[in-house]
């Protein structure tokens, strides 16, 4: 039988955990529960298993038991993120969150459970695999850096040598219709970073603002002229992205507060226009509270690096996912999403790519379905085993074209 045909096989399964862990989300860099359900899931199977030192993270060696021709022992690496999002569920679905607050908002748990359901398909290829695979289920993707842990812990190297290339995934509860695969070459997603701003004032009497420092109308003016300063000084065909997602400020309509604060998340498209946001945004708000005689404290903080794809195994998953599936349930993108991810820091690291898989649910129009992060977000069960069956056979057939050179 085919990949494909022993995934569904062990759909039941799979639906069973993925129910089972978006009941019970778990946010950041413990996630206790979760690394049980995993290691459940792995039980019985012939994984060398290593638990994370700082973090719940889970990685998993299976040792493949045929002969290779290469001259090293080819290793392939699989990601999947385990942690959910601060945000309460308002989906309705029957397995809605039972944890007041958090919720799989972001469809990790269809991630973990597609890469628990890959790991029976390659252990029962195990004395065929002429190489060794490498399971990397991370926690802490939503902000907190899981990816970094793992690498400074050594899933990189937790076969015994640097993993040859490395393939994630990632659904998506809109944008593209059923079950459709998404690709790009080169950048996919953006870079992440954020900005913390203090303007810093003398607080005063709202009726004499003369004899105050009054940092609100300052801090008006700064997140203007943020904007204003992208579109003069960044090109448009090279896109930076700044919003303002916090505006605080005072306690009482007439009172000048002592300090006003902003805070904004910057993506970028491009390491050069990173690198010059870093350099004019301060330069700027410095700027302009230096005009209104007042100081400011910005805070700029470096997030996640750009989502690159390697050419030659964004190829090699094409090919893959047009033989699996056929060539029409494949969309190569136009242009890259400005979500971000850590899993670039793997890519950094070994080339790579990142697939897209739409869990949109059938019959329900893509354009308008409610995105990632959203309390109405809805990612469809149907997919499961089509990913899985993904994540099994990027391993198998890369082992197979590595162990032959």
């Amino acid at each position: 039988m085919t990949i494909a045909a022993d995934a569904k096989e062990l759909q039941h399964d799979i639906v069973r955990l993925r129910h089972d862990l978006h009941r019970e989300p778990e946010i950041g860099l413990q996630l206790p529960r979760t690394q049980e359900k995993v290691l459940k899931a792995l039980d019985g199977l012939p994984y060398e298993i290593t638990l994370g030192k700082d973090t719940t993270s889970v990685t998993a060696v299976l040792r493949g038991g045929a002969v290779y021709a290469s001259a090293e022992k080819p290793v392939v690496l699989l990601r999947a993120d385990m942690d959910g999002l601060p945000v309460r569920e308002t989906t309705g679905v029957d397995y809605t969150s039972r944890i007041d607050g958090a919720m799989h908002a972001c469809g990790h748990d269809l991630h973990t459970s597609m890469l628990a359901g890959a790991a029976t398909l390659l252990a029962e290829r195990r004395d065929k695999l002429a190489g060794d695979v490498v399971l990397m289920f991370q926690p802490g993707e939503e902000g907190f850096d899981g990816a970094s842990y793992m690498i400074n812990e050594g899933v990189l190297d937790a076969a015994g040598r640097r993993a040859d290339t490395a393939y994630g995934m990632h659904v998506f509860s809109s944008l593209e219709p059923h079950g459709q695969f998404v690709t790009k070459n080169g950048v996919m997603l953006s870079s992440s970073d954020g900005l913390v701003v203090t303007v810093l004032g003398a607080g005063g009497h709202g009726s004499a603002p003369h004899s105050a420092k009054d940092p609100v109308t300052a801090a008006a003016e700064m997140v203007t002229a943020l904007q204003v300063m992208i579109t003069r000084q960044f090109n448009m065909f090279d896109p930076v992205v700044l919003t303002v997602g916090v505006l605080h400020a005072g306690t009482k309509r007439n009172v000048i507060p002592e300090t006003a604060r902003i805070e904004a998340t910057i993506r970028t498209f491009s390491e050069e226009s990173r690198q010059k946001m870093m350099d004019v945004v301060p330069k700027l708000l410095q700027g302009i509270a230096a005009a209104h005689g007042l100081e400011v404290d910005v805070d700029y903080q470096q997030e996640y690096p750009l989502t690159i794809n390697d050419e030659d195994e964004t190829t090699t998953a094409e090919k893959v996912i047009a033989g699996m599936f056929g060539e029409s349930r494949l969309t190569r993108m136009a242009t890259p999403l400005s979500g971000s991810e850590d899993f670039s820091r793997v890519l950094a690291e070994v080339p790579g790519t990142f697939v897209g898989l739409s869990a949109v649910a059938p019959g329900t129009d893509h354009a308008t379905s409610p995105f990632n992060h959203s309390p109405y977000a809805t990612f469809d069960d149907g997919v499961l085993t089509d990913g899985a069956a993904l994540y099994a056979e990027l391993a198998v057939s890369r082992i197979a074209a590595l162990a032959a050179n």
